[in-house]
């Protein structure tokens, strides 16, 4: 409605660039929705998968293992992801996604049940009173027990939506990551890996 002019402010077309000031007066015409489409039913598999992947449950908290493959929520052509079908399944309560984790990583994933808990885990969760962990496997050896890697890391998506990252010097943001070494496997290293300023990677 913005592009085709329809937007008027205080009775005259505008440019999509034009700011706001304080007294305009803005018509915005009645906009018409396509009803959206009733949800189906997430696949039987995935009720059972999440079903066995609680580690932890009271009544502020759920935690779950999350298995690599499954999207913590839908979108881009997935109609259904983890916290939808808990909703579905769980229906009344509060379900919020504390964190999330990349469709491909499995791991603890929490969900709060309280709008309260949410707000204090979001809290712990910039400040320092978490500590975030992964494991990963590497291809190839870690030259030292301990590396610390400082590059800066730029986001880039493809056409089919798939995501690359790639350090990038100039248009990178920062990021800092520590592996550590736990255990040598011929042609792979299991590493524990601490995200000192957290990116996608």
């Amino acid at each position: 409605v913005l592009r085709r002019g329809e937007v008027r402010v205080n009775k005259g077309r505008v440019k999509p660039s034009y700011r706001l000031q304080a007294g305009d007066l803005v018509r915005i015409p009645p906009v018409r929705q396509a009803e959206a489409p009733v949800p189906g039913r997430p696949p039987a598999g995935t009720l059972r998968s999440l079903a066995d992947a609680v580690l932890y449950e009271d009544d502020r908290l759920l935690v779950l293992d999350k298995p690599s493959g499954l999207a913590v929520h839908g979108g881009s052509g997935l109609s259904f992801g983890l916290i939808e079908t808990l909703r579905l399944e769980r229906p009344g309560n509060q379900l919020e996604l504390v964190h999330r984790l990349d469709r491909d990583t499995s791991g603890c994933l929490i969900l709060s049940k309280r709008r309260s808990t949410l707000r204090d885990l979001h809290e712990a969760l910039r400040g320092s009173a978490m500590d975030k962990r992964y494991l990963a496997l590497l291809a190839g050896t870690l030259p030292r027990a301990e590396v610390l890697v400082d590059a800066p890391l730029r986001k880039n998506t493809l056409r089919s939506g798939e995501r690359l990252v790639r350090v990038d010097a100039a248009e990178g943001k920062p990021a800092r990551t520590i592996f550590r070494r736990l255990r040598q496997f011929g042609g792979a290293t299991l590493v524990e890996v601490r995200l000192l300023i957290e990116r996608t990677h």
